[in-house]
């Protein structure tokens, strides 16, 4: 029931690429120069790892800062709504000495 399902291995002979015929010379020539087995491979250099390493490192900063002001004014808010439930509780209480 929960076995991945793979796709079935193509056995197919690898595609020829199209040709087309040149008409000033009459030759035939592939449609495609470089077949697409042969693209370039990204190859990180020591100084392109060290950048990415920054940038992580300064992305996660920001996320970090951003959470804890968060964090902190929600701290504030709790903070000062205590403070007027506080104060509301003892001007009714005052207010009902009173009467």
């Amino acid at each position: 029931m929960l076995t991945p399902k793979y796709p079935h291995q193509d056995t197919a002979p690898p595609a020829v690429a199209p040709v087309r015929e040149v008409p000033a010379h009459g030759s035939v020539v592939p449609a495609s120069a470089a077949p697409l087995a042969n693209r370039p491979t990204v190859q990180l250099t020591p100084g392109s790892a060290l950048a990415l390493a920054a940038g992580g490192g300064a992305v996660v900063l920001v996320v970090g800062a951003v959470l804890v002001s968060m964090l902190l004014a929600v701290a504030i808010t709790g903070v000062s709504v205590a403070l007027v439930a506080v104060v509301l509780r003892l001007l009714l209480k005052d207010l009902a000495k009173q009467h």
